[in-house]
């Protein structure tokens, strides 16, 4: 990125450090619109940001990845989403013959034998269809936060995002656990269902179980893995 860019960028994250997150939300909806969208897995801090954003302005594209291996619960998420806040949020979906060609040649459970497998299924499923989605866009939303992983602690509330080459932005960069939740409670908003059955990250069905007291909120996302691996691709810097 050219050094002005990243001045701009400097300037933003101090512009913003002490803006609430319908503050921050509000400057780059209006400023960028047309320009920007929201990213949702449909997890507690995406549905707090789908209802910041809808209360901002109900134009503002949201959209959601369907890898093919999701849950229930998250498929009955996005329609409650949609029906309480009078959206439509659109549905990316994998190329259907990488899928086929992926799954022809190593199975369909591949993610279990490698860290290689595993990140070429999340490139086919995932990484592929959010190509597609930020095309032309220069700005990316994310429900991103810092506590969530040691993958993350070195975000920021705007950063610059090489892969797509476009501005990404965690306006819950900041947020506690028990701020996501209490925002959840007081505004009423909809949520997976799997939040209730110890699912605090829920990605791929297959991926994804319940964590034990005590564990980190991601031990359940890939738990084969070690920690600094626990990413698929969509936020690695």
């Amino acid at each position: 990125m050219e050094q002005k860019a990243k001045e701009s960028l400097n300037e933003l994250n101090k512009r913003f450090q002490r803006a609430s997150s319908p503050e921050i939300l509000a400057y780059f909806l209006t400023n960028f619109k047309g320009n920007i969208a929201f990213a949702s897995s449909m997890g507690a801090e995406d549905q707090v940001l789908t209802e910041m954003i809808a209360s901002i302005d109900k134009e503002t594209r949201i959209f959601t990845l369907d890898t093919g291996r999701m849950f229930p619960e998250t498929y009955e998420a996005i329609d409650r989403t949609n029906a309480r806040y009078k959206i439509n949020i659109d549905v990316m979906f994998p190329e259907q013959q990488q899928v086929e060609e992926m799954v022809k040649q190593k199975g369909i459970n591949l993610f279990y034998e490698s860290i290689g497998n595993r990140k070429q299924c999340c490139h086919i499923r995932k990484m592929v269809p959010l190509k597609r989605a930020l095309h032309g866009l220069d700005v990316w939303i994310s429900g991103l936060r810092r506590s969530q992983s040691v993958t993350r602690e070195e975000l920021e509330l705007v950063e610059w995002d090489d892969n797509n080459g476009m501005i990404k932005l965690n306006p819950l960069i900041d947020w506690t656990e028990e701020q996501v939740w209490a925002y959840i409670e007081e505004k009423n908003i909809p949520y997976n269902k799997l939040h209730d059955q110890g699912f605090p990250s829920i990605g791929c069905q297959p991926c994804t179980r319940a964590i034990q007291e005590g564990e980190d909120v991601r031990a359940g996302r890939w738990w084969w893995e070690n920690p600094e691996h626990k990413e698929c691709g969509l936020h690695v810097k």
